[in-house]
């Protein structure tokens, strides 16, 4: 098989190494990692299973390797590729190149034994952060605003630069909360608010993620359970979190990833709240912090063992408050394992 990549999670799946400057070309059993100077000793080091080239102009040499290797065909992901870089290569060659949408993704969906590990770890060190975050907001998070509060929390998954995150943590209250990706306010934490957290952190590369919503008070932990004053809010967040463990506890290989959706929305939509659950179950996590699969309403993407997605249902209700439960889940036996 003939591909280029562009994108760094692609080009290190292929080699263990990348960077942000560089090319990858695999033409049938030959391999080329092409970057320029900054990056020589780095990649000489780390590189596996391919040449590599120092080049400053990335494109004109991979035409040039192109056309060396006299192949007719070369398979991209156009998602990755800008449109003058892309350019360079077709005015230099007269390879046909295809297009495949997600190409590197399609061939990550499943993940290896070593992938599990490292995922499992990044997620027990995400869940370990949460915990520190908790305690610092009991010492002293407690009249900070969500920009205190998102500052705090990158600090904590971080370990305070030990480890990357995998996005901006998301640290929203009350009805900053019904916006499923909140941005920051001057919304002041208090006793007895609504506090919702997506986070994760980057182990060895891959990504965890997790959300908790919790009722804010001193000594609070992210636990699954929690009470709050309202009994709204309560109705929607028991709701939440039996649609969370329903898809967990029925989730099976074999499945279409549409009927792992289901196993949320069906229970959320009876109970009244279907019009406030405006994203879809889940989604793939590993290099990238999404990836395939989709677990969505529309999705026939056949489930399989290995596989690892988030089940994350939420109830959004604007202006008032919003919820979501998520834990990452790896197909294991035919069974959702929470990680």
């Amino acid at each position: 098989m003939n591909f280029m990549l562009k994108d760094e999670n692609a080009i290190y799946y292929e080699c263990g190494y990348s960077c942000d400057n560089a090319l990858y070309l695999r033409l049938g059993k030959e391999a080329f990692f092409i970057t320029d100077s900054r990056y020589t000793i780095d990649a000489q080091e780390h590189v596996r299973g391919a040449q590599v080239v120092i080049e400053r102009d990335l494109y004109t040499k991979a035409a040039q390797i192109l056309k060396k290797a006299k192949v007719k065909k070369v398979i991209f992901d156009p998602k990755e590729w800008s449109v003058a870089g892309f350019e360079v290569l077709i005015s230099k060659t007269k390879v046909h190149f295809k297009p495949e949408p997600d190409f590197s993704h399609k061939k990550r969906i499943i993940k290896r034994d070593e992938e599990l590990q490292i995922i499992a770890k990044a997620a027990k060190l995400g869940a370990k952060a949460f915990k520190a975050f908790a305690k610092e907001i009991g010492k002293e998070g407690f009249g900070k605003d969500e920009f205190a509060l998102t500052y705090m929390a990158k600090g904590a998954l971080s370990g305070y630069g030990k480890y990357d995150i995998s996005f901006d943590p998301i640290v929203a209250i009350n009805g900053n909360a019904a916006k499923p990706h909140a941005t920051p306010t001057k919304k002041r934490l208090k006793e007895g608010d609504l506090l919702l957290v997506d986070a994760g952190l980057k182990y060895k590369r891959y990504c965890s993620d997790r959300t908790r919503t919790v009722f804010a008070e001193k000594g609070f932990v992210f636990k699954s359970k929690q009470t709050f004053g309202k009994k709204k809010i309560q109705k929607a967040y028991d709701t939440v979190l039996k649609a969370h463990d329903n898809a967990i506890a029925k989730a099976r290989s074999g499945m279409k990833a549409k009927e792992v959706d289901a196993l949320t929305r069906d229970l959320i939509e009876k109970a009244g709240f279907g019009k406030y659950y405006v994203h879809s179950t889940g989604h793939g996590v590993g290099l990238d912090i999404h990836e395939m699969p989709y677990i969505a309403s529309k999705s026939e993407t056949v489930i399989e063992d290995s596989m690892v997605f988030t089940i994350e249902p939420g109830i959004y209700i604007p202006g008032e408050f919003g919820i979501r439960i998520e834990d990452m889940v790896a197909m294991v036996d035919g069974r959702a394992k929470v990680l």
